[in-house]
């Protein structure tokens, strides 16, 4: 991965071309670009014009990103918080099941029925040690799970690249 270059933005390519460029470009940097030309879709057309696909893609960037920078808790007081209804499911789609068990004790922890992005603001802003001491537990556990997050990713796309458009 060392001698491979990183794609810096996303700059119009197809999903076949970002596909192609997996020998040359390091693959968390293509599904970076992904999700930057997805971000961009979503903005001009709206979110309801994405494919469940292209949804996944969304959810599962959001949490690599939040988790990497700020743990579980992060990733459901941001933006990203809206994808915590479908990230299990997401994760469980592109072949991560550890990761996605993990997720889902770290959803649990919260206590909530609602994970609506406001109730998970809420939930998070309320003290609660034990919770965040779960919350801690399961960052500890989302780094230990083993599981090439990208890559899984990467060859999700791969396989269901018909239903995303970028």
């Amino acid at each position: 991965m060392a001698d491979l270059k990183w794609l810096d933005s996303y700059s119009g390519q197809t999903i076949e071309e970002l596909i192609e460029m997996a020998g040359e470009y390091r693959i968390d940097s293509l599904v970076v670009a992904m999700e930057q030309a997805l971000q961009q879709k979503a903005a001009q057309a709206g979110e309801q014009e994405l494919s469940d696909e292209e949804r996944i893609i969304l959810a599962v960037e959001a949490l690599e990103r939040e988790v990497n920078n700020g743990g579980y808790i992060q990733f459901f007081t941001n933006a990203s918080g809206e994808y915590a209804p479908i990230i299990v499911e997401a994760l469980l789609r592109i072949d991560c099941p550890e990761t996605a068990r993990v997720t889902q004790i770290a959803i649990e922890s919260l206590g909530l029925l609602d994970t609506s992005p406001e109730a998970l603001e809420a939930a998070c802003e309320a003290e609660n040690d034990a919770r965040d001491e779960e919350l801690e537990e399961c960052d500890g556990l989302y780094f230990g799970a083993g599981e090439e997050i990208a890559d899984q990713l990467f060859e999700f796309v791969r396989a269901n690249q018909d239903a995303i458009q970028l």
